[in-house]
């Protein structure tokens, strides 16, 4: 969407929030709301870019855990705590692994459990999804017990893909058999096409993408700063070599030849 253009100095324009940001119309909340909801549930500003989990390490914050049926699904759940597969309708030509909630309820928050190897999934309305010795999923949980944490597992020979066992060493997976449509329980005994999962991620969240971002902001330093640390103007071939030397290494070192190049400079004068 082309954004109109913006000068310095205009005032800003409130704009009113409209029904149609919570409701689709259909009852559904809309992409405004997935949005808002996915960021709000980890404490942070909504960020509508999304990227597949390569590695177990790399879960935390909202996820989206994609199913291995056609059409594409995702794990959900509603305010009542009953877990279905839910349709995916945003993803690109087709590709699952582009996959990017439409709905809230299929957004979940996964987290860490305290001094395990295993996760716990916070649905929107707050409850923990959870799998009894049956197999049953449902999420009606406020707290986490060992019937709510699920180890993550990567898949052999199929990357970024992973099966999400329980605590009673079953894994999650989904039957496409039922005359209903698609059934997700918790009871397959071992990994199988369809226990394997895709899980999709907000990119602000994934380490690697966020040590990146922090060393790229780190890199940015404006030509003023520079000259302040030097304590003269600056050349551009000297700008160029202190901002070299602080994405390389040996910034201080750096600043601290030029200021000495600057005080021989001044007594040679």
């Amino acid at each position: 969407m082309v954004k109109p253009l913006a000068f310095k100095g205009d005032k800003k324009v409130k704009k009113r929030k409209r029904a149609a940001d919570a409701d689709d119309g259909d009852g559904q909340p809309s992409s405004t709301a997935v949005a808002r909801a996915s960021g709000n549930a980890h404490g942070a500003a909504a960020d509508d870019s999304w990227v597949t989990a390569d590695a177990p390490t790399d879960l935390t914050g909202p996820v989206m855990i994609v199913l291995p049926t056609e059409p594409p699904t995702a794990l959900a759940c509603d305010a009542n705590g009953k877990v279905f597969a839910s349709q995916i309708e945003n993803f690109i030509d087709g590709d699952p692994a582009t996959a990017e909630p439409h709905d809230v309820r299929q957004v979940w928050v996964a987290n860490q459990v305290a001094g395990t190897e295993s996760f716990s999934l916070k649905a929107t309305h707050g409850r923990y999804l959870g799998c009894d010795r049956s197999g049953i999923l449902t999420a009606n949980s406020t707290a986490i017990s060992p019937e709510e944490s699920f180890l993550c597992i990567p898949v052999p020979d199929n990357p970024s893909t992973f099966s999400l066992q329980t605590q009673r060493d079953k894994f999650l997976t989904v039957d496409e058999t039922g005359s209903r449509g698609p059934e997700v329980r918790g009871d397959a005994e071992t990994i199988t096409f369809s226990t394997t999962f895709r899980i999709r991620m907000q990119a602000r969240f994934k380490p690697k993408l966020r040590a990146s971002k922090e060393e790229k902001a780190k890199e940015k330093i404006s030509r003023k700063e520079l000259e302040e640390l030097a304590g003269r103007r600056l050349d551009d071939d000297e700008v160029r070599k202190l901002k070299r030397a602080r994405r390389d290494g040996g910034f201080h070192e750096a600043v601290l030849d030029i200021k000495v190049k600057s005080s021989h400079d001044k007594f040679a004068s």
